[in-house]
This record gives C-alpha cells, sequence and structure tokens, in this order.
C-alpha cells in the first residue's frame, strides 16, 4: 500500500511530499493524519531545521477529497464536518506554529485546503503551471485551514473577500503580483529543486532566531504596538542567550563568516 505521505530527509531538511497523485493530491483521511502527526514531531525534531511541503505528479494539492466527503455527507451517524476540528485545524496551527521555516514547491494546482497549506507556508516557490483556485464557495463552503486568516495577510482584505467569494483561479503571474507567490521560476521542473535549496540555505541560518521572527509576526501582524514590543522583548531574551547569537557576534567582529548550529 502506498504511503500517503511521503518524507525524505536531507541533511537538516525535511522534504513532506503529499503522495496521492492520482487524484490531484487531494485530503482523505489518511493523508491528512499522516501530515497533522508528522508536522506535529517535526516541531519538536531538532535535527530538522527546514521543511520543504510538496506534492506528487502534476498538482500540488486540490483540498479535500470530495469523493470520500461524498460519502461522509450521506453518512447520518458522522458529522461530515467535523474534519475541520479533527485535522484541518491542528495542521493549520501546526504549519503556521512551525518554529522553523516552511517552503512550499506549488508545482500545478493549489486548490481549496491545498492552496491554505501554501498560504500558510513561509515560502512559496511556483513554476508556470501553478495556479490558486479559493474553491470553497464552489461547493457552498466557508474558507478553512486558516485562509482566512493567512489569505488577508498576504494579498488584503479586498483582495481576500474576491478570492474567496469569486472562487476564479489565479495563475502563476498574477500570483507572483499579489505576492501569493514568494519566487516564480522559469520551469515547472524547477520548482521543488528551488524550494529544496531555499530550505536547505533556510537550515544553515539561526534556526531559533527564525522561530522567533514567525512568532513576532504573528502578533505583530494584528496585534496592538504594546503586543508587539512584547513579544520582540520576549523573542530578544530567548535568541540572546543562544550559540548561534554568541557565535554570529564574535565572527562578525571578527570579520568572520557565521557558522549557525540552531541553538
Amino acid at each position: 500500500m502506498t504511503e500517503p505521505l511521503l518524507i525524505d530527509r536531507t541533511d537538516a531538511v525535511v522534504t513532506l511530499t503529499l503522495n496521492r497523485p492520482e487524484s490531484m493530491n487531494s485530503l482523505d483521511v489518511a493523508l491528512k493524519e499522516a501530515l497533522r502527526d508528522t508536522i506535529a514531531a517535526l516541531a519538536t525534531d531538532r535535527s530538522c531545521r527546514a521543511v520543504v511541503l510538496a506534492g506528487a505528479g502534476r498538482g500540488f494539492c486540490v483540498g479535500q477529497d470530495l469523493r470520500e466527503h461524498v460519502a461522509t455527507l450521506e453518512a447520518p451517524s458522522v458529522d461530515p464536518l467535523g474534519t475541520v476540528q479533527r485535522h484541518y485545524n491542528p495542521i493549520a496551527a501546526g504549519l503556521a506554529d512551525l518554529p522553523k521555516p516552511v517552503v512550499a514547491a506549488v508545482r500545478g494546482m493549489a486548490a481549496g485546503a491545498g492552496a491554505s497549506l501554501a498560504f500558510l507556508s513561509d515560502f512559496r516557490i511556483g513554476g508556470p503551471g501553478t495556479k490558486f483556485l479559493m474553491a470553497f464557495a464552489n461547493v457552498g463552503l466557508a474558507a478553512d485551514t486558516g485562509a482566512s486568516w493567512s489569505l488577508p495577510r498576504l494579498v488584503g482584505h479586498a483582495k481576500a473577500i474576491e478570492l474567496l467569494m469569486l472562487a476564479e483561479p489565479v495563475g502563476a503571474d498574477e500570483a507572483y503580483r499579489l505576492g501569493l507567490l514568494t519566487r516564480l521560476v522559469d520551469d515547472d521542473a524547477l520548482v521543488l529543486p528551488a524550494a529544496q535549496e531555499l530550505a536547505a540555505r533556510l537550515a544553515a541560518g539561526p534556526t531559533v532566531a527564525y522561530g522567533a521572527i514567525k512568532r513576532q509576526l504573528s502578533i505583530g501582524d494584528a496585534g496592538t504596538l504594546s503586543e508587539a514590543l512584547a513579544a520582540e522583548a520576549q523573542a530578544q531574551a530567548i535568541c540572546g542567550v543562544t550559540a548561534d547569537h554568541r557565535n554570529a557576534t564574535a565572527a562578525f567582529v571578527n570579520k568572520e563568516k557565521p557558522v549557525y548550529q540552531g541553538r
């Protein structure tokens, strides 16, 4: 039986590949559980210093497996949207709170919850064939998997309303212009290598500081100035006692290139 989620470790980079290419990596229960549990485990895995999120085959992820969802809707004893609390919310919180950088390699279509996964990543690399579709309204649903939080932060409130209500596809060039993509490469075949190259660069950096930056921005984006200042003070107190800070400061003074150990 094929594993729904492939896990590859190369040095300090962990690549998670959604592995249901026959259905454009739609999210069934097995894949959602594997993704949820793996992200939770990586949060405390000190050997992992950066994560790449990718999809097998020609698409990134088209969101919920609707064939499975139809069966759930027709089963009177099952809560059809209970998956939001059981799966999508923990996955979204896990990605957003992961104390290390996440790079999404968005090759092909990213729709619904699949697009939401990409938007929760810290960096998104795409190619000419990349498309985003906030497909929730097309099946009579509101947004989930954190899209109501991540999308306005990327494109602003008005554009988020447009993308969610009209549910029209956004091509690669427009996605890059809007900020849905961090980087746009010339060939779809280069998307995953470019994402892994960026992740390797990040994995060689100050991991604790990166995690602190993510926490700061989650507060600073929507909080008050006093809340942001308190978060900054807390972050600097944590980063200031790391070996990476001491070693990098000494390297700067000595005009040397710093080597970060992630602690």
